[in-house]
């Protein structure tokens, strides 16, 4: 995103179970974007990354997705508002962490 002087009004991310790296919480803090929608099946790394971006974001809305009928194991989708936007751009930026 910073090497391509992209500034995106939306990142999403779904991140594996171990949740975000350090790094793209960094990123996405740096990028300010004006959302950021944010899918776990994770809810212990979810609210671990949550802390972390709290600083500048508020969360908008949670929504628990069950897509795995009959198991325990649910997706939880969450967006976040920053805090103070003024940004004008329309980009998208979608971020899949594997791992």
């Amino acid at each position: 995103i910073e090497e391509n002087n992209i500034v995106p009004d939306v990142i999403f991310i779904d991140p594996p179970r171990k949740g975000c790296d350090k790094v793209v919480l960094d990123t996405i803090l740096d990028a300010k974007p004006k959302k950021v929608v944010y899918i776990s099946c994770n809810p212990a790394t979810l609210a671990r990354d949550l802390k972390i971006l709290e600083g500048e974001y508020k969360i908008k809305e949670v929504t628990p997705v069950d897509m795995f009928s009959y198991t325990s194991h649910i997706e939880t989708v969450t967006l976040l508002i920053l805090k103070t936007s003024n940004l004008k751009s329309k980009n998208v930026a979608f971020v899949r962490t594997i791992n």
